[in-house]
C-alpha cells in the first residue's frame, strides 16, 4: 500500500464517482443507509449507553459499508450483514482493533461535546430545531455559530477516523498505524478534501434550505415531506458512496477511473 497525492479537482471527482458507485445498486445503498439510521435513531432511545454503543460500533459498519461497494462494483448481492463483515471475517486482532477503534472514537466525540457546551446552547437550540414557528435572525445566527463551532471542532476527529476502519480491516494496521496513516492522507490531500467537503455542504445543507424556503413562498409547504426527506436521503447515501471513492483515489493501487 502507497499513499497517492491528488488534486483539489479530485474532490468533485470523488463525488461523481460516488455517484456511478450508487447508480450500479441504489436499492441496496438505500437500504444499508436506512437501517445505519434507523438503528442510531433506536439507540439514542437508550439513555447513554445506547449512544456509546453507536459510536464503538461506527469503525466496523464503516468496514462494513466499504465492504459493500467492492460488493457492489463486483456485481454481488448486498445483505444487511455486510455490516457484520469487520467484526467477523478478519480475525479476532481486527476485531479488536476495530473496537478499540470505536472506544477511542467514543471518547473523542464526549471531549468534543464537553468543549462545544462551553460555546453553544443547546438548550436554546433544541427548541429553534423541534419548533414549527419560523426562526427570527437571531436564532439563525445562533444555530450557525453552533454548526460552524461543531465542524470546527470534529474536523481534527473526522480526519483522523477517515481511513482509520479500513486501514485496520484491509491493511491489518494496528490502531495508532491507521490513525497517524488516516491524518497523513487527509493532510496531504487537503485540497481535494476541502473541495470535497464545500460541495457537500452545499448539496446536503444549503440545496434543501433552498427548495424549503422556495416551496413555502410559493404556497407549495405541503409538498415539502415529500421532496425534501427524499432528496436528503438519496444526497446522504451518495455521500456515503463517495468515501469508497477517497480511499481508491488516495490508497487502493487500482483507481476507481479503471471501475467507472
Amino acid at each position: 500500500m502507497q499513499l497517492k497525492q491528488t488534486t483539489a479537482g479530485d474532490g468533485y471527482l470523488w463525488i461523481r464517482q460516488g455517484l456511478w458507485l450508487f447508480k450500479k445498486n441504489p436499492l441496496a445503498f438505500l437500504m444499508l443507509v436506512f437501517l445505519y439510521i434507523f438503528i442510531a435513531q433506536f439507540a439514542i432511545l437508550i439513555p447513554v449507553f445506547g449512544v456509546f454503543a453507536v459510536l464503538l460500533l461506527t469503525p466496523a459498519l464503516t468496514v462494513g459499508f466499504m465492504t459493500a461497494c467492492q460488493m457492489v462494483i463486483r456485481g454481488e448481492r448486498v445483505l444487511p450483514t455486510v455490516y457484520f463483515v469487520g467484526l467477523k471475517s478478519h480475525g479476532p486482532l481486527v476485531r479488536k482493533n476495530l473496537l478499540g477503534l470505536g472506544t477511542i472514537y467514543a471518547f473523542l466525540v464526549l471531549i468534543l461535546s464537553l468543549i462545544a457546551s462551553a460555546f453553544i446552547d443547546f438548550q436554546q437550540l433544541i427548541p429553534l430545531l423541534t419548533e414549527q414557528n419560523p426562526p427570527t435572525i437571531r436564532e439563525v445566527k445562533e444555530l450557525y455559530f453552533g454548526l460552524g463551532v461543531g465542524v470546527l471542532l470534529y474536523i481534527p476527529v473526522a480526519m483522523v477516523m477517515w481511513f482509520a476502519p479500513v486501514l485496520i480491516a484491509w491493511e491489518k494496521m494496528s490502531v495508532a498505524q491507521a490513525l497517524f496513516s488516516s491524518w497523513i492522507a487527509c493532510w496531504t490531500n487537503r485540497a481535494a478534501f476541502i473541495f470535497y467537503l464545500l460541495i457537500w455542504a452545499i448539496l446536503i445543507v444549503a440545496v434543501p434550505f433552498f427548495f424549503e424556503a422556495l416551496l413555502d413562498g410559493i404556497g407549495l409547504r405541503v409538498a415539502i415531506p415529500f421532496i425534501i426527506p427524499p432528496y436528503s436521503m438519496m444526497a446522504l447515501t451518495v455521500m456515503y458512496c463517495s468515501f469508497f471513492a477517497t480511499w481508491k483515489a488516495c490508497f487502493a493501487k487500482e483507481s476507481m477511473d479503471t471501475l467507472a
